[in-house]
């Protein structure tokens, strides 16, 4: 015969896989005091476990630095600059090592505009002003947060004009997008429309050498590249502003190549590390140039690779374990002590209560009691 010994549960399924003896629980001592630090272990091991879960996926960034040899790459600029001068009298061109035809990297598309911002759209442009420069200051203490977290590029996306004023335009917005080759090259503005030659080209400022000139302009987008999380754009957001008519602004670029390989993307970009010059154009004080704008830049030759390394699933779950066995260790040690000195300490100053502590009521087993097996007499029956 086969006798049903009750189905059972999946904590008693998992408890015969222990392959060490446990002590019965009928033999177990309870106190308070082991009650609270199990409490207190699970709690500092749940700690534990969530701080080494958030290590682990949180994985620590490396930057590889190495050559560059892919020189059959292109190189695309992204360009959104507002200059407060019209598109009639303002020429933008870009000339680089190659000296190849301007044509064929591409047309900026000019849009005649106010220089003089609504208040919405000085509101916005401050923002993303201020903003960009915390960026840059303090970088060094947020470049973890940058990369990891996938924080993109902020650009001043100024809002559309609701009111136009009534008035010319008396500024020029040229944005749009270039794709030039990987060599250095100059991108620039200045006064008067470009004749293109067959070797070059050149700009006819002489008509304009008696119109008023003012190069006061802002950049709401620089960049080279797409653009990618983490990178940080310095020219930006920035804003220049003049009352002399023969200004000249330099900007030297670094354009430094740059794969990413993150949690969030995995592209090829390019970020870029400038320096500013800005000096007024006067002949007669030796001062010579011409008036504009100016975007010297050049390539450099160590590329830099940006990756996410994680630990070995292999060391996390090994490392877990000794945590969690360590701590349990630990405090089962530090309950034996207390215990002691518990003990140690009743039995010295009040025995009596020591003796209450340790009685015990005694768990006894339902099958070892024994019943009143005798069968009751016929009358009793009867009368029942």
């Amino acid at each position: 015969m086969i006798r049903y010994r009750g189905k059972k549960n999946v904590i008693d399924k998992v408890k015969e896989f222990d392959a060490f003896t446990k002590v019965p629980e009928e033999y177990v001592d309870s106190t308070p005091v082991g009650g609270t630090f199990s409490i207190i272990t699970l709690f500092i091991i749940v700690c534990l476990i969530y701080s080494e879960v958030t290590y682990f996926l949180d994985s620590n960034l490396v930057f590889k630095f190495m050559p560059d040899t892919d020189m059959d790459e292109k190189l695309r600029i992204n360009i959104d600059i507002t200059v407060a001068m019209p598109c009639s009298n303002l020429g933008a061109d870009i000339l680089d090592s190659t000296s190849q035809s301007v044509f064929g990297f591409g047309e900026l598309q000019e849009e005649d505009t106010w220089f003089e911002l609504t208040q919405e759209q000085q509101d916005s442009f401050d923002a993303v002003k201020y903003l960009n420069s915390y960026l840059r200051e303090e970088y060094h203490s947020l470049w973890q947060l940058l990369w990891k977290k996938g924080h993109g590029s902020v650009r001043a996306t100024i809002p559309p004009r609701k009111n136009k004023p009534n008035r010319r335009p008396d500024a020029c917005r040229l944005h749009g997008v270039l794709t030039l080759n990987k060599v250095a090259g100059n991108f620039h503005i200045t006064a008067g429309k470009s004749l293109h030659l067959p070797r070059g080209h050149i700009h006819l400022n002489m008509l304009f050498d008696d119109t008023p000139q003012n190069f006061s302009h802002r950049i709401h987008r620089l960049s080279f590249g797409s653009p990618a999380n983490g990178m940080i754009y310095p020219l930006e957001g920035d804003e220049k502003i003049t009352t002399d008519e023969s200004m000249l602004y330099q900007y030297f670029i670094e354009v430094v190549p740059t794969d990413v390989d993150t949690t969030f993307e995995s592209i090829k970009t390019f970020q870029y590390s400038v320096k500013e010059l800005e000096r007024p154009i006067s002949h007669t004080h030796g001062s010579h140039g011409v008036p504009g704008i100016f975007l010297k830049y050049d390539m450099g030759a160590i590329k830099i690779k940006v990756y996410q390394e994680r630990e070995n699933l292999l060391q996390f779950m090994l490392r877990l374990f000794s945590i969690i066995g360590g701590i349990y260790v630990i405090f089962r040690f530090l309950i034996t002590i207390v215990l002691t000195l518990r003990t140690a300490f009743l039995n010295k100053i009040a025995p009596d209560v020591l003796d209450r502590l340790s009685e015990k009521p005694i768990k006894v087993h339902p099958l070892l009691v024994s019943t009143n097996l005798l069968v009751p007499d016929e009358p009793d029956l009867i009368r029942q």
